[in-house]
């Protein structure tokens, strides 16, 4: 952006010789490619907010399709005020909790005023059970089912809401690809940013699974704990999850002490404080603008 004016003043030169390499889309994935000697398929998917998962998704159905042995994937997103100051100027951002920033992330809360915008990466070795024990591999989890799906901007989905009727389908389409039943899904690591959506979501969620409210599972937000990460939230979460799942425990969601009205409904299925579980699948969702989903199933690895 701040390049824009060399061009408009005829300064090309002033650009450099790696402007180009350095702002197109799939830099990201050729530079991690260069450093790795990585081959096969080398791309940046973009979905917003569900990237990561999307990513992850892709890697998924690479390896089940016998098209990769392993891909690495996943999500990273820079720490950028001019990022930020976008989802500002759309009163999206949590503006109430400037001196005590610690409680400013509040998923899921009667008081959540926005979300905490974060960066950072999340990567994932996704291969094949013979691929991973042939190389002498830890396996952290079992990937067991995913889709990805678009809600069209019909039934009140759009560029920044979701459909729920997509949501729903994308949910339910993962976990026919996983093969299991709906009743099998022990914990779900939500998208829930602490915005409007978080009332939407777990009413979601109920569709999908097809359970009364005090039935659904487990569900926490990682975000409530690291912030938005955007583009590489998908990534992030993904890590936590299978970390979850591996060692036997579900993270609390912070600063959910006054569980909004709307979701009174789940209390108890909302995890206030980190405990000790033998879960042994989790359902991990991202919602991104666009109107776009990802829903990947993840199995305890024994």
């Amino acid at each position: 952006m701040h390049r824009t004016p060399l061009v408009d003043q005829k300064k090309v030169k002033r650009l450099g010789s790696s402007h180009v390499e350095e702002t197109m889309a799939s830099a990201c994935s050729a530079n991690v490619a260069g450093i790795l000697g990585l081959g096969g398929q080398v791309t940046t998917n973009s979905s917003a907010c569900t990237t990561g998962t999307e990513a992850l998704a892709n890697a998924y159905f690479a390896i089940k399709e016998g098209r990769a042995k392993r891909v690495l994937a996943g999500a990273g997103e820079d720490a950028s005020h001019y990022i930020w100051g976008g989802f500002d100027s759309m009163r999206v951002l949590s503006r109430n909790f400037n001196d005590s920033p610690e409680k400013a992330s509040r998923p899921m809360s009667a008081s959540a005023c926005g979300f905490v915008p974060g960066s950072g990466a999340g990567v994932l070795m996704v291969e094949s059970l013979e691929s991973a024990e042939k190389r002498g591999a830890k396996i952290y989890a079992e990937m067991i089912g995913a889709n990805i799906n678009c809600g069209g901007h019909r039934n009140g989905g759009s560029i920044t809401a979701p459909n729920p009727l997509g949501v729903q389908r994308c949910i339910r389409a993962a976990i026919e690809s996983a093969g299991i039943r709906s009743k099998d899904i022990d914990t779900i690591n939500g998208h829930l940013t602490a915005t409007m959506a978080d009332t939407l979501e777990l009413p979601n969620w109920q569709a999908a699974l097809d359970c009364k409210p005090d039935a659904l599972p487990l569900v926490n937000s990682t975000k409530s704990m690291i912030g938005h990460g955007l583009g590489a939230a998908g990534g992030l979460e993904c890590v936590a999850a299978i970390l979850q799942l591996q060692n036997g425990f579900i993270h609390g969601s912070l600063n959910c002490e006054d569980l909004h009205p709307k979701l009174e409904a789940f209390s108890k299925s909302v995890v206030h404080e980190t405990i000790e579980t033998q879960a042994k699948i989790l359902a991990k969702a991202s919602f991104g603008f666009g109107d776009v989903n990802a829903c990947l199933l993840f199995k305890k690895w024994n």
